[in-house]
């Protein structure tokens, strides 16, 4: 009989629930790697506008970043070390672009709306855009290429052409 469905037994209800598993987790993983790759940018973002227009940054000078990790550990905020914290501000200094991307309700976290001009002069031409990036890469990546002094090594790395 044309169009009679295949019988829908015990194997087939596992193979059905574990491709819906595999396929929803990482659906969930990229979600979470987004919110937090976005929250990392974010709080370097504030790191960066706190050194050029905090009212009080001159009493904090070279130990903002130890005091402000005592401060987020106090309040119990993960990943907040002082090298991290220094990780957060080298990623919004490496990808301003990334504001871009930022969903509306995310937009109304920042304070003003950074404005790019000309960004990564030497890479722009040839970089991918920040919304491509999101989806091939997760914050552990970024953060390896933040680590680049070269910016035109970094495009080659974001390209998949550096090994």
């Amino acid at each position: 009989m044309a169009g009679r469905q295949p019988a829908f037994d015990f194997a087939a209800l596992v193979t059905s629930i574990q491709t819906a598993d595999a396929q929803l987790v990482t659906q969930a993983m990229r979600a979470v790697n987004l919110g937090l790759t976005l929250r990392n940018w974010v709080i370097g973002f504030y790191i960066e506008e706190f050194e050029l227009r905090g009212a009080d940054r001159a009493a904090y000078g070279d130990h903002l970043l130890t005091d402000l990790s005592r401060a987020l550990g106090a309040h119990k905020i993960s990943n907040t070390g002082r090298r991290q914290l220094y990780q957060y501000l080298s990623f919004y200094r490496a990808y301003p672009e990334i504001v871009r991307t930022l969903p509306a309700r995310f937009r109304r976290l920042l304070p003003r709306i950074p404005q790019l001009g000309k960004v990564r002069t030497v890479s722009a031409p040839f970089a991918l855009a920040p919304e491509k990036l999101f989806g091939i890469l997760s914050y552990s990546h970024f953060e390896l290429l933040v680590g680049l002094d070269d910016p035109l090594a970094r495009v080659f790395k974001e390209l998949g052409h550096g090994g």
